[in-house]
Formats: C-alpha cells, structure tokens, sequence
C-alpha cells in the first residue's frame, strides 16, 4: 500500500524549520537571529522538554539520555554567559521561559 503524499515520511519530525522560526522569532530578534543567547536558550529548552518526554516513555534510551545531559549543559552554560556579562537579558529570558521555580 503505497501513502497518498510521495513526500510523506514514516518518521514524523518535531523540530521543523517552521517551529525553529517561531522560536527565534518569539525570543529572539527577528525569525533568522539564531545566533542570539536567547533564541538559542529556548530552542535548547524546547529540544529538552521534547527529550525528556522521549526519555519517560523510553527509560533505557541511553544514547538519547546523554544528549539530553549535553543539551542542558549546553543551555547552563549560555544561561552562566549570560548572566555574568547581561543580567537583564537573563532574568527576561528565564522569567519567560520560567526556567526556575
């Protein structure tokens, strides 16, 4: 049985390029300023939630697990950066991601 879309795939993504522009567009300055700590944090953070929704349905995905654990170490470090040189710019992302409790 041959699916009615040639293009459709079997694997459904989650991060498209769309979702990317929402991100960047939302956090960031404009929907191509990936480069900026923000964008970056919340694109960091939606791939976090996602694996770590992955990981309560697969508790023995080790390889997913480690990526998961380098994600967030790459997210602190980002939230260190930005709050030793802009503090502002850290408290408003963190507010709006509401990173801490």
């Amino acid at each position: 049985m041959q699916p009615e879309n040639k293009n459709e795939n079997k694997f459904n993504m989650y991060l498209t390029s769309e979702v990317k522009k929402n991100i960047f567009m939302e956090y960031g300055k404009s929907e191509f300023d990936s480069g900026s700590a923000e964008g970056q944090v919340a694109l960091f953070t939606f791939r976090i939630q996602h694996l770590t929704n992955h990981l309560k349905i697969n508790r023995k995905d080790k390889a997913t697990e480690r990526s998961l654990v380098r994600l967030v170490g790459k997210r602190r470090k980002l939230l260190d950066y930005l709050k030793d040189n802009e503090i502002e710019r850290y408290r408003a992302i963190i507010k709006t991601l509401g990173l801490r409790k």
